[in-house]
């Protein structure tokens, strides 16, 4: 079977789009991974970032920790409130750090999952695509460990479906011809033989029976 050779990944061309709608899903996508990273920025390395990212249709997007307004400011060089030591404000801000740390971590174990799930899937779809051509013609050493017990799976349940199909045929069979002895005409077993009242022993070897008898073959009364 042929196999179809995949151009793989490939570059994309950094012009703007066209496309309205391609543009405005590239730009979710992109804004989002742009925001994922800052955020993972200030949890690794305790840094402060504030991102503003406007959309190509004019709405404001922002990322900021502590604040994007805190950091705006500090960059502008205005003259900043004197900082609050208060112990409960100090807790609540430590408290909103380790949240944001837990939110994050969650993050990236979620994206784990979710390509983990991918790669199933991908998998999932080789398997079916073999499936529906010849799959016993495709060589099976390029099959992975998750591709190949799924292949045996599949044909234990095919094997079970071809056994119960067999039995069924069988059955068919056995009450569609339930003759077994082959001298009887076609009498179905168990059925005593019956002399034809016409005279003639019906099932008798013809050895038995008188050769050049005239009897008449009309009753007596």
């Amino acid at each position: 079977m042929t196999r179809r050779i995949s151009k793989g990944r490939q570059r994309v061309e950094m012009v703007k789009m066209k496309n309205a709608s391609n543009l405005q899903v590239t730009f979710s996508k992109r804004r989002a991974g742009l925001f994922k990273k800052a955020s993972e920025l200030c949890t690794l390395c305790g840094a402060e970032i504030a991102i503003v990212v406007f959309s190509p249709g004019d709405k404001v997007f922002s990322f900021g920790h502590p604040s994007v307004d805190t950091l705006v400011e500090r960059f502008l060089g205005r003259d900043l409130p004197p900082p609050n030591n208060d112990v409960h404000n100090q807790l609540i801000v430590a408290h909103r750090e380790a949240g944001i740390r837990e939110l994050n971590t969650k993050l990236m174990n979620l994206e784990e999952v979710l390509q983990m799930e991918k790669n199933r899937g991908e998998s999932l779809q080789e398997i079916r695509r073999r499936a529906n051509g010849q799959w016993w013609e495709s060589p099976i050493e390029e099959l992975n460990l998750f591709q190949l017990q799924h292949l045996k799976e599949a044909l234990e349940r095919l094997e079970q479906k071809v056994e119960k199909v067999a039995q069924q045929q069988k059955m068919v069979n056995n009450h569609a011809f339930p003759f077994h002895t082959l001298g009887s005409a076609w009498t179905p077993p168990n059925c005593a033989r019956e002399s034809s009242s016409y005279g003639l022993n019906v099932g008798a070897p013809f050895a038995n029976r008188a050769i050049g008898s005239t009897s008449s073959i009309v009753p007596n009364y």
